[in-house]
């Protein structure tokens, strides 16, 4: 059975920083397509990032371009997700999620597998 399981969230500063990993439990992972995705209280479900399969083509919300940045080690079978410069707007729980098929995607309805999710929270 296919496994996504996220880690590193936490409670931050405004202008902290926090790095969340990713680690997925299958032989083929380095033909997925991985991306985080947020969801703040009584918000929906919103696209953060997204990585290919190489790792060589990544695309960012234009809320956190420029501050985060999405990563991936296909030997490890983890996908990481560096937070710069937090505000408190990025608090969320923050989910990795695998798309099988090709191609980045910013719809969470193409991505097959997802995690459980970590909080992040950003105080003032």
């Amino acid at each position: 059975q296919v496994q996504v399981v996220e880690s590193g969230g936490g409670l931050v500063q405004a202008e902290g920083s926090l790095r969340l990993s990713c680690a997925a439990s299958t032989l083929t992972f380095s033909l997925w397509t991985m991306g985080w995705f947020r969801q703040a209280p009584g918000s929906e479900r919103e696209f953060v990032a997204t990585i290919s399969r190489s790792g060589d083509s990544t695309t960012y919300a234009d809320s956190v371009k420029g501050r985060f940045t999405i990563s991936r080690d296909n030997a490890k079978k983890m996908v990481y997700l560096q937070m710069n410069s937090l505000k408190r707007e990025d608090t969320a729980v923050y989910y990795c999620a695998a798309k099988t098929s090709l191609g980045l995607s910013l719809a969470a309805q193409d991505y097959t597998y997802w995690g459980q999710g970590t909080q992040v929270t950003v105080s003032s």
